[in-house]
């Protein structure tokens, strides 16, 4: 990023882009997570690269959902732990919540870089896929879970993530928070609650809303999340992007 002044029209989004081919020369994304970003980055642009209402009610519903949880969990794959992974640690030990390494294409090197990340940014607790715990009506390699993690969560956080498992996840009746910049995708759609933003924007929102959150009575929690209206949310990310920027 040396060659980009931060006064360059595209910083934050250069910023990021650096971001993610920094996590593929270190191991933690893969190939197509490069594509994926790019796909995220034209939808950022027609969102205006800003974070609307309707990401702000969905980060507070999303924030209320992970408080009430009993066993919440923050799923991370190649993208996420790139971009974020100072927040993701810092959610996991605000909420607290273990972090749990789930990815789509095989690779058990890939795991151990993201798992080895998450530790230098200060998590206390990351779990590892086994082959001891696995979801149900999924086939991919995601299916494949720490039994003290994803597979016993009644909530997961799941940044970035393939609307395979979130379906599967909703299906075995676990609640699913999601940010996605894509309002048409399964997994926007399928989420209990999706965040329509960039996750480098909504992870700042998210903190902010938990440590605020927490300090009320877990009544006020399900009062918030009751007051969010996920068709509501998606029309209107929808009607913004058809908008354009």
């Amino acid at each position: 990023m040396s060659e980009v002044p931060p006064s360059h029209p595209r910083y934050a989004s250069l910023k990021l882009r650096e971001a993610i081919v920094a996590g593929v020369e270190q191991g933690i994304t893969s190939l197509h997570g490069l594509i994926a970003h790019g796909r995220g980055e034209a939808l950022d642009y027609l969102i205006g690269e800003t974070s609307h209402p309707f990401a702000i009610a969905a980060v507070r519903a999303g924030a209320a959902m992970l408080l009430r949880a009993r066993h919440p969990v923050i799923s991370v794959n190649g993208n996420a732990a790139a971009l974020v992974a100072g927040g993701l640690t810092a959610l996991g030990r605000l909420l607290p919540a273990p972090l749990e390494v789930n990815i789509f294409h095989p690779s058990k090197e890939r795991e151990e870089a993201i798992a080895a990340h998450l530790r230098a940014q200060g998590a206390e607790e990351v779990l590892m896929p086994t082959q001891e715990a696995q979801l149900s009506y999924i086939e991919s390699n995601r299916r494949f879970v720490h039994p003290e993690g994803i597979f016993k969560a009644d909530v997961v956080f799941v940044p970035l993530e393939d609307g395979d498992r979130c379906q599967a996840l909703q299906r075995m009746g676990v609640e699913v928070v999601t940010v996605d910049l894509n309002p048409l995708s399964r997994t926007a759609r399928a989420a209990s609650v999706a965040i329509v933003d960039n996750l480098a924007r909504a992870m700042p929102l998210l903190l902010q809303a938990v440590a605020q959150l927490r300090q009320d009575p877990p009544a006020s929690w399900q009062e918030r999340i009751a007051s969010y209206h996920h068709d509501t949310i998606l029309r209107a990310a929808e009607a913004r992007i058809r908008s354009g920027a």
